[in-house]
């Protein structure tokens, strides 16, 4: 059995079509056929129903099917390992984060990680943290960014937090009524108009759940943005937000008062699947970010950023 027989019959069994998998898999449909054959063949019996041109996989290419998948993923694996220990020439870092932490600290992170290792792969997902839980658990993500505490404590995540940051009330930066206030009380949103996120939001839950511990439901001007819609209809003077204090980096339109009595605050956390050890690549990526984290809050954030993860962890 050889390496290249499994990846034309996974090819073949995703596409239903003998000659669509040649295509994928870039050789001439002949010298597919045949190799599919000679595994068949070899195997002792046949993988693929090929009754009125329709393509099915028999009982023996079902049994095969997750065997092959699993190889070849393994194979693919070993691959990106020996060339990432071979000076991080290549490899390959698949990064999941929140829509707030990809438009604050990641993109300098990230360009910071590439200028050291230009021939690592960076692939960036962006959404909240249920979805980039899932997309853990399915293998799509090596590392995830997202914010604590989970909807669920799912045993198969290693979470470790890494940064608290303050939330903050931002509004429009010429908005008289908040010109000079150094800080909020949460009850004093009860009366002013709220620009919310869309459900799915971790800052939006938030939130509600501080004004409703505070005795009211805040009254909604706009609701249903991302984090970008969020802050430019507060700059166009929509009304005013709670957001995460990252967000207003390189924002002269806004500005952020600080919230007391309570203090929100967020936990930022690094996930990784428990069942799989990160790759070079992605354990270099963590130890440059926290290097990062360090600095960042140290040199320009010190007030609203703190890291809560040693160094090499």
């Amino acid at each position: 059995m050889q390496f290249q027989q499994l990846t034309y019959f996974l090819a073949v069994a995703e596409t239903r079509h003998f000659t669509r998998a040649a295509e994928v898999s870039r050789v001439a449909q002949p010298s597919l056929s045949k190799q599919i054959r000679n595994l068949e063949e070899e195997l002792g019996a046949p993988l693929f129903s090929r009754a009125r041109g329709n393509i099915t996989l028999t009982p023996a290419g079902e049994v095969l099917l997750p065997l092959a998948q699993r190889i070849v993923t393994d194979v693919e694996t070993a691959r990106r390992e020996v060339q990432e220990l071979a000076g991080m020439r290549r490899g390959r870092v698949r990064l999941g984060a929140t829509p707030s932490l990809c438009g604050g600290l990641l993109a300098d992170a990230l360009a910071g990680f590439h200028g050291r290792f230009p021939g690592v792969e960076l692939q960036v997902q962006e959404s909240g943290s249920r979805d980039l839980i899932r997309a853990l658990g399915k293998g799509e993500l090596d590392l995830a960014l997202i914010i604590l505490p989970l909807q669920s404590n799912d045993p198969a995540f290693v979470t470790t937090p890494i940064l608290r940051e303050n939330l903050v009330v931002v509004s429009a930066a010429d908005d008289p009524s908040l010109r000079d206030r150094t800080s909020m009380r949460i009850t004093e949103l009860r009366d002013q108009p709220l620009v919310m996120f869309r459900r799915g939001y971790d800052v939006r839950e938030a939130t509600l759940h501080a004004c409703r511990a505070a005795g009211f439901e805040p009254r909604l001007a706009v609701e249903g943005g991302e984090m970008d819609a969020v802050l430019r209809f507060v700059e166009a003077g929509l009304g005013i937000a709670v957001v995460p204090s990252m967000v207003l980096k390189n924002r002269p339109g806004l500005r952020g008062t600080p919230l007391v009595r309570p203090r929100l605050l967020r936990t930022i956390a690094l996930a990784h699947r428990k069942d799989v050890d990160p790759s070079h690549a992605a354990k270099a990526f963590r130890h440059h970010l926290m290097t990062y984290l360090t600095h960042l809050t140290r040199d320009e954030l010190a007030g609203d950023l703190e890291v809560i993860a040693p160094l090499g962890a």
